[in-house]
């Protein structure tokens, strides 16, 4: 599956995550931050998972309606926590995150936000 990390994300967790058999960017490798939306935009254009600790691009996704393949949130969750979740959560919810899932995780909880489900 292809993944873009969000800068906000462990930066080696891209390693552990490619180890498990996935295409990963990191946005901090990028020389430059776009900006929110359009980070999310790129993720959209090159089908990518995009994977974050900030809830703004839910709001994007929700609120404005920016088109995605997915979303996954990671919350409070410490640095080699991050990697291993994302991997856990892109085995189990691949197909449903490519059509638009969010998925927030915490330490003892996933959330699953199916495409369209209201507030």
């Amino acid at each position: 599956m292809k993944v873009l990390l969000d800068t906000c994300v462990w930066g080696k967790a891209r390693v552990e995550i490619q180890n498990a058999g996935h295409d990963v960017v990191w946005a901090g490798d990028w020389p430059e931050d776009p900006g929110d939306a359009e980070i999310l935009a790129i993720a959209h254009s090159q089908e990518r998972v995009f994977v974050t600790l900030d809830k703004d691009f839910g709001d994007l996704a929700i609120h404005h309606g920016l088109p995605h393949h997915g979303i996954i949130r990671l919350v409070d969750l410490s640095s080699s926590e991050q990697a291993r979740s994302c991997i856990d959560v892109l085995g189990r919810f691949g197909e449903k995150l490519l059509e638009g899932t969010i998925v927030t995780v915490e330490i003892h909880r996933l959330r699953v936000r199916p495409p369209g489900e209201s507030s």
